[in-house]
């Protein structure tokens, strides 16, 4: 039953979107674990987990077996090892909460259940640079329950999401109905949350956008002899949308670094300033034998006159991919198979917090594809000058899996956490324009090359999240666990 639970549970993620499964499913594993000894509690959990990020997570395969020079059934392993470490942690919430409520209380599951699997969240997203991916918060983006969002971001939602089902869970233990008041309360909350309008449109601030998809066969991408085809094609396809306030390419899309096509970018700078435009595109630096994965401002209101080859001046990625855009441990893994040998596997990190990006005389606060996951970096880079939320990518290294299509859900939370309209500019999908609630505007079909052109209206204001972070949810989880402790410790002594 509970490798069935987890299983089913990434159905109420994207691309499936059954949301009722995110209830479902941590509701009836709190009764599988009721009352059961905390090492059967364990298991129970990690077997869950194992279901959940096996199902959830297989993507991962596809650049392992595409790109890692590793054979399938090798590859799969590797996938089957990530799942069993990641179960780890819902096993954690699974043991802790057994072993210290054994008994079947409210407060168990209305008040530290919630706490104990935010924790275990916290702690995934957080060990070994984290791997925040398929938080239950992210299931609700098209629902009610968005609107806490705002106010406490994904946490907050995936808070709210185990409160209801620990109550629905409590209620079918206890057969106390009255408990059914927990929810209601939740969703009534929710409602009035959706009253509130935390940041306004500027109707006198819009940006005229155009997303260049170029749809690069990634097995072909770094070729010597598709260089300047690839260039060619970004090229032409710019040239056709000068009308833009703002041209985007997406992640690394000239396959070449900067330094080896300083003039090239000189001369596409000085062409879009003479149309008044500005271009934005992922490209490689290197300085010394330091490698980073950027994004370059060229063109018009970039904050600086000219072009100048100064990687000093970029973004780099700071959040790198483990494996894939760096290796733990290098020295010893690396020489033990080709899969620790992955194409661009050898970057540096930027720094934590990084100015905006200018283009056009509009700040974006650039995250640079994996970066979009970890909520609290995007936070901490917006200000009150942030125009829009930037994140380029290239989710070609896994091909028609559903992994692209979860990471555009992850980002669109992104959006509604902070009030600021979302551009994503990727290699072959999913390239698209969210407003400030998180809502696509348009969007490009995947696995064509195409152009999307969108304009987008800045917003004024700040929400709570913005402005306060985590701390409203790390208050709520400190609350909840000390109440839950109370409870039980009034329980025994009565």
């Amino acid at each position: 039953m509970a490798a069935f639970l987890g299983i089913l549970t990434p159905l109420a993620f994207s691309p499936y979107d059954i949301w009722p499964v995110s209830f479902l499913s941590p509701c009836l594993l709190l009764i599988l674990i009721n009352q059961q000894t905390s090492r059967h509690a364990f298991i129970i959990g990690l077997i869950w987990g194992v279901g959940f990020f096996g199902h959830g997570i297989n993507w991962v395969h596809v650049s392992i077996d595409t790109f890692g020079g590793v054979p399938p059934f090798v590859s799969f392993l590797l996938v089957g090892l990530l799942s069993v470490y990641l179960s780890l942690y819902p096993a954690l919430f699974s043991w802790a909460l057994t072993r210290l409520f054994p008994s079947q209380t409210a407060a168990k599951f209305l008040f530290a259940a919630p706490a104990f699997w935010l924790i275990s969240e916290w702690l995934r997203g957080w060990v070994f640079t984290g791997f925040p991916w398929l938080w239950l918060g992210y299931s609700q983006i098209d629902n009610l329950l968005a609107n806490y969002a705002p106010v406490g971001g994904v946490e907050l939602i995936t808070f709210v999401v185990m409160m209801i089902s620990g109550s629905f869970a409590y209620i079918l233990l206890s057969r106390n109905w009255k408990w059914s008041v927990i929810p209601c309360c939740l969703l009534l909350i929710a409602w009035g949350l959706n009253q509130i309008q935390w940041v306004t449109p500027q109707p006198d601030r819009q940006t005229k956008i155009a997303l260049i998809q170029g749809n690069i066969d990634q097995a072909l991408k770094w070729l010597p002899g598709q260089r300047w085809p690839t260039i060619v094609k970004y090229t032409d396809l710019t040239r056709e949308n000068w009308d833009a306030d703002i041209i985007i390419w997406p992640e690394a899309a000239v396959p070449a670094f900067e330094h080896q096509l300083s003039d090239y970018f000189s001369a596409l700078s000085s062409s879009a300033k003479s149309h008044h435009s500005a271009i934005i595109t992922g490209v490689l630096n290197q300085t010394g034998k330091t490698y980073y994965n950027s994004i370059l401002t060229l063109g018009e209101g970039t904050g600086s006159p000219d072009y100048e080859l100064d990687a000093s001046q970029r973004y780099h990625k700071h959040h790198l991919l483990p494996f894939g855009e760096f290796v733990p441990f290098e020295k010893l893994l690396r020489p033990l198979a080709p899969i620790f040998n992955l194409p661009m596997s050898s970057f540096a990190d930027g720094a934590y917090i990084q100015p905006n990006l200018q283009a056009k005389d509009r700040y974006l606060v650039p995250a640079l594809c994996y970066e979009i996951i970890f909520n609290e970096q995007v936070r901490a880079n917006t200000t009150e000058k942030t125009d829009f939320i930037l994140t380029l990518s290239n989710d070609a290294w896994f091909g028609h899996s559903i992994g692209p299509l979860q990471h555009m859900e992850i980002a669109r939370m992104r959006a509604l956490e902070l009030g600021k309209p979302l551009i994503r500019s990727t290699n072959n999908g999913v390239t698209a324009i969210t407003d400030y609630r998180g809502h696509i505007v348009k969007r490009l079909p995947q696995f064509e090359t195409g152009v999307l052109k969108a304009t987008l209206t800045s917003t004024k204001g700040i929400t709570p999240y913005h402005r306060w972070g985590s701390w409203l949810i790390y208050a709520l989880v400190t609350l909840s666990l000390l109440t839950s402790l109370y409870l039980r410790r009034k329980l025994l002594v009565t």
